[in-house]
């Protein structure tokens, strides 16, 4: 029984070997077999690309540069007088031509020193002519004293009258010319005063005139920073209102201090073309001219002040405001363009996806030029006709199959499925 036992045991060790060996037989095999066959290749999907033609085209030398527009004249109204104003003669916000009355200061302490200078002058006029007739009246009893004093001196020598009789009448007549000189003195006086008078009323309209401030240039008004009632003093700090001119302004901006030797050469030539648009608004572009070049450039940031004259005529820009400007200096004919978007940065420096004939693409390293908002020039790297990429390059690489999205009927247009 023992013996049985122990038979048993042994037979199923042995089988039971036996089964893992051809187990694992049975499972390398399979996994030969399988290592041996080729794998069938799975199709990398083809990316959706949208794309743009490289044209040959003359395109703008230009600089763009973000300016403010600034009033072409502004006017600080002030006071010239001390007074209280009686009278405001416009509206805040109001468009005012060169002459129109702003403000009426008291004129009542004014005229009344206006009537006093007429009056004194008319004073030293009469002054001047009472001195005239003196003189008139002392000349003649000066010419009758000289000539009785004539005579007396022949009398004298034939002893008619005595020598104390002939000194008498020459006294007289001596005193006679210093009067009529003393009466030209008056006149002369008399002159010099109505001189001072007159300055005097000169003077006093002048000062009555500036009850009037009137508008100095054609513009708009501001706020209104003197209200009717107040009390003003003479070229005070503060202004009364500030007047802006408008019509035409001036839009001001910089540019970098490289930019200067193109700036002269190009004004040199020709008025130079200023775009200016506000913000996003494509209905406010506006074209003006570049009338000022700074003699200075600005140390702190590297660059020059330059200012466009606009007419405005439509009032489309308005002082403090900021808009985007375009200097065009040239144009350069026969440029190789592309849409700005198909120029990428890389390690190896700026390139583009050039779509093949097979509906591949290829990494293409270029030399862009100037650029716009859409568009850029390229120096180097491509032909015009061919075409690159626009939108999609980060799901492409050298080789990789595409989808075209855009075309000029504008349906999508499939290029090698990959399939």
């Amino acid at each position: 029984m023992r013996y049985r036992e122990v038979f048993n045991e042994g037979t199923f060790r042995k089988r039971l070997r036996l089964f893992w060996v051809t187990a694992i037989g049975v499972a390398g095999a399979l996994l030969l077999n399988g290592c041996s066959k080729p794998q069938p290749k799975q199709d990398i999907p083809a990316a959706p690309v949208t794309v743009g033609d490289v044209v040959r085209k003359d395109m703008p030398v230009e600089i763009r540069a973000i300016g403010s527009v600034q009033p072409y004249t502004q006017v600080s109204v002030k006071s010239q007088i001390n007074g209280e104003v009686v009278k405001q003669n416009f509206k805040e916000g109001q468009d005012v031509k060169k002459g129109d009355l702003l403000f009426l200061i008291d004129p009542r302490p004014f005229q009344a020193a206006l009537d006093q200078a007429n009056g004194q002058l008319a004073k030293d006029v009469a002054a001047e002519k009472q001195a005239a007739a003196a003189l008139v009246k002392d000349q003649a009893q000066a010419k009758y004293a000289n000539a009785e004093n004539g005579r007396y001196k022949g009398l004298v020598s034939e002893g008619v009258i005595t020598p104390e009789q002939a000194d008498q009448v020459r006294t007289n007549s001596e005193a006679m010319e210093a009067t009529v000189g003393a009466d030209r003195a008056a006149i002369e006086n008399a002159r010099a005063a109505i001189k001072a008078d007159e300055a005097a009323v000169e003077g006093a309209k002048i000062q009555l005139g500036f009850c009037q401030i009137r508008s100095p240039i054609d513009g708009r008004v501001g706020s209104i920073l003197l209200y009717q009632g107040n009390v003003v003093k003479a070229n005070d700090t503060g202004s009364m209102v500030v007047i802006n001119q408008v019509l035409p302004i001036y839009l001001s901006f910089s540019v970098p201090e490289q930019f200067i030797p193109d700036v002269k050469k190009y004004m040199a030539s020709g008025q130079l073309k200023v775009e200016a648009t506000a913000g996003n608004d494509p209905n406010s572009h506006r074209e003006g001219i570049l009338t000022f070049v700074d003699n200075t450039v600005d140390q702190t940031t590297g660059t020059i002040q330059l200012k466009a004259t606009f007419q405005n005529h439509d009032r489309s820009f308005w002082p403090g405001q900021y808009v985007n400007v375009v200097l065009r200096l040239s144009t350069q004919s026969n440029a190789i363009v592309v849409p700005a978007r198909a120029v990428q940065n890389g390690q190896q420096g700026q390139f583009v996806y050039v779509v093949k004939s097979d509906a591949t693409v290829e990494s293409r390293p270029v030399v862009p030029g100037r650029s716009t908002d859409a568009e850029t020039v390229i120096e180097n790297g491509l032909q015009a006709g061919e075409t690159v990429v626009t939108d999609g390059q980060l799901r492409l690489f050298p080789g990789a199959k595409i989808e075209i999205k855009n075309s000029p009927s504008g349906q999508a247009v499939s290029r090698g499925s990959g399939r």
